[in-house]
């Protein structure tokens, strides 16, 4: 009985892998019918006729032009080298790779490599932690996995066991790009790009070898005009992959360019073009039969800058000239130290600003080929002291006191402080003079830049009003530009206590005259002036005058003019700030405009900066019965307020038509 019940389980269980058998073999029947009948054609059609793919029409970035239309930032057709994942022969990546970089090398061309790695063995961590720590993540490594770890599994993963090291960094380092990319059979690989016309050759005449390597046209970002304002300009740069984690990626893929800096950055959103769809048919050899465009591309919008190209190159030559002839004439300690320098000129009521420009500066053509040049070059020529830069105003603040004076009715135009080069009133503190004027008003306390005057009424009216004007005038606050920007600090006891410092009687007087901790940027200070001339009202200051279509067939956006204050200065206190203003250009700098023929309503300063040195700052605003520009310029221990004055002057000259003559070499050091 045993044996007969063994042997029906046995039987049951042959049934029941036949019966599974059965199924198994019906499925495949099933689906080889439906291939063969049902999807036959397709497949077919697929051998015969080939597959289509949809591809990317990369989208012109927008324009960026000064404010007559003339190019600041375009771009130029270019190109690149690519790899089409659904042409190329499989597992040849290696070979082509080494292949195309030798024909690059030969050509002294580069190619898209950001592998965190050195390129010569023993190999060693480079780039940012951010950077290595992807890389490891990518290979699947401990945070602590060392150099040696990752080399050995990027080998491992590419296939690369055989290769020298010299071999090996050249293609892991675009194999862990092609990865870091996306690079699929949908999304094409940038090998290089901007390539020469020898290396397409090349590459076409052995494109039986380069199967799947094609030449594609992309845009190149050019700067017609790289040495205007370049700081305002900015720059574009392959986006990092940190950047990308906070992207559209709808919008934008990791072989795309960004703004990094300056406007390409602040209208990155409008420059960046809107990339189109190409339907590509292939046939079964891989050829292209047909292309279709799916969705055209749409360029960015022309961003319209506030700048005047030809004004930006005055004020910047301008600047130059008088740095160079500080250092090659004047004597040590009186300007001959003389380092960087900047100068800003802005539209009064619009807050356009026509020129910003820094000294030394560079050139957005050259800037990657110069770049490490430029990081060991002296004077920092790749900080943009217009917007980021903060200074000590120095007697530039003291029409800022007479102002708020004048409006708290503390004094009158005919208010007299008896100056005798030193100030009694405190016993601990008493600071002087640069001079011994006896009794004095406030428009020519203002031309002689009196200290004794402005400690006074400073010290009756106390930090707190000087702050509130001050903060009319938009020093220590933000301008309104569109780019990156420091706002300093009016010298307060607020700051003092944060940052550990006591304050004290002396603390007030020395803000009164533009000392202590008082810092603001040069466009704040060209504002503040530019304030001062539209009677107290304040705008926004800014570089971009509107957004346009990119063929300028529409205006898309215009900067709209932003009180941002107003003190409802009087007409008296205006007439009286004027009065001592253009005292100023007669006394403190009136060896530059004696020959002018234009009123010029202006400031000097000289800020200490060691105790040895001190920068020149001078500003004004001309013509003086109707205000038309605004300039502030300042040189680094530059020595006396007035050196920077022959800056502003060549300015003028030139704003307004007159003949511009040489700054004179000698006359200005000593007035």
């Amino acid at each position: 009985m045993a044996e007969n019940k063994d042997v029906n389980v046995s039987k049951a269980r042959q049934i029941i892998v036949i019966v599974f058998v059965l199924i198994i073999a019906s499925i495949f029947f099933v689906r080889l019918m439906t291939m063969q009948i049902v999807e036959g054609e397709s497949y077919r059609s697929y051998l015969t006729e080939g597959y289509s793919v949809t591809k990317t029409i990369e989208a012109a970035r927008g324009n960026i032009v000064d404010r007559y239309g003339r190019s600041l930032a375009g771009n130029t057709v270019c190109y690149d080298i690519t790899f089409d994942k659904n042409n190329i022969v499989k597992d040849s990546e290696n070979s082509v790779i080494l292949e195309l970089i030798s024909i690059l090398e030969k050509n002294g061309e580069e190619w898209l490599d950001n592998l965190p790695l050195t390129k010569e063995a023993p190999f060693e961590y480079t780039g940012t932690e951010t950077s290595r720590t992807r890389l490891r993540k990518h290979l699947d490594l401990a945070e602590f996995a060392s150099a040696e770890d990752v080399v050995f599994r990027l080998r491992e993963k590419y296939g690369l066991e055989e290769m020298n090291d010299e071999d090996f960094r050249k293609v892991a380092g675009v194999r862990y790009e092609m990865d870091r990319v996306g690079y699929n059979y949908v999304t094409p690989y940038t090998f290089a790009k901007d390539v020469s016309t020898a290396t397409i050759n090349i590459i076409s005449e052995h494109s039986y070898y380069f199967q799947g390597i094609e030449i594609t046209e992309s845009y190149e970002r050019e700067y017609p005009n790289g040495d205007v304002a370049p700081h305002v300009i900015g720059l574009t740069g392959i986006i990092y992959e940190e950047e990308y984690e906070k992207l559209d990626k709808s919008v934008y893929g990791m072989n795309d360019i960004i703004g990094k800096s300056g406007l390409e950055s602040a209208f990155e959103s409008v420059l960046k073009g809107k990339d189109g769809k190409m339907k590509v048919t292939y046939d079964a050899e891989g050829e292209i039969i047909s292309e279709e465009i799916i969705e055209e591309a749409v360029p960015g919008a022309t961003v319209v800058s506030t700048i005047d190209m030809d004004l930006q190159r005055v004020t910047y030559n301008a600047l130059e000239k008088q740095i160079l002839n500080l250092r090659n004439t004047a004597k040590p300690g009186m300007g001959k130290e003389s380092e960087g320098g900047v100068a800003v000129v802005i539209e009064i009521g619009t807050g356009e600003i026509l020129a910003a420009a820094n000294y030394p500066s560079y050139n957005l053509s050259t800037y990657y080929e110069d770049y490490s040049t430029l990081l060991e070059t002296e004077y920092t020529p790749l900080f943009n002291r217009a917007a980021e830069g903060l200074y000590a105003p120095g007697s530039t603040f003291k029409p800022v006191v007479a102002t708020a004076a004048l409006q708290l009715e503390n004094i009158t135009a005919r208010s007299m402080v008896d100056c005798q080069h030193v100030y009694t009133y405190f016993t601990d503190y008493q600071p002087t003079c640069l001079g011994h004027h006896g009794k004095i008003n406030v428009r020519h306390a203002l031309g002689y830049s009196c200290n004794i005057f402005f400690y006074e009424i400073g010290r009756i009216m106390g930090i707190n009003n000087i702050r509130q004007y001050a903060y009319y005038y938009g020093l220590g606050e933000p301008t309104g530009i569109e780019i990156k920007e420091r706002t300093g600090q009016v010298s307060n006891p607020d700051w003092a206590n944060d940052n550990g410092i006591y304050w004290n009687n002396g603390d007030v007087l020395q803000a009164s005259i533009g000392q202590g901790y008082s810092l603001f940027s040069p466009i704040q200070m060209a504002n503040y002036v530019a304030t001062i001339a539209n009677k107290g009202v304040r705008v926004n200051a800014h570089f971009v005058k509107s957004i346009n279509a990119y063929d300028f067939s529409e205006v898309l956006y215009e900067t709209p003019v932003e009180v941002l204050s107003d003190m409802e200065m009087t007409d008296y206190t205006y007439e009286t700030v004027l009065s001592g203003m253009l005292q100023s250009s007669q006394d403190s700098s009136g060896f530059v405009w004696g020959d002018f023929d234009m009123k010029v309503a202006s400031k000097t300063g000289t800020p200490q900066t060691t105790t040895k040195t001190v920068n020149s700052t001078f500003i004004c605003f001309a013509p003086a019965d109707d205000p038309q520009i605004a300039i502030a310029v300042i040189i680094e221990k530059g020595w006396q307020g007035y050196t920077a004055a022959p800056v502003a002057k060549e300015i003028l000259q030139y704003y307004f038509g007159t003949e511009t003559g040489d700054i004179p070499e000698t006359e200005i050091l000593v007035p």
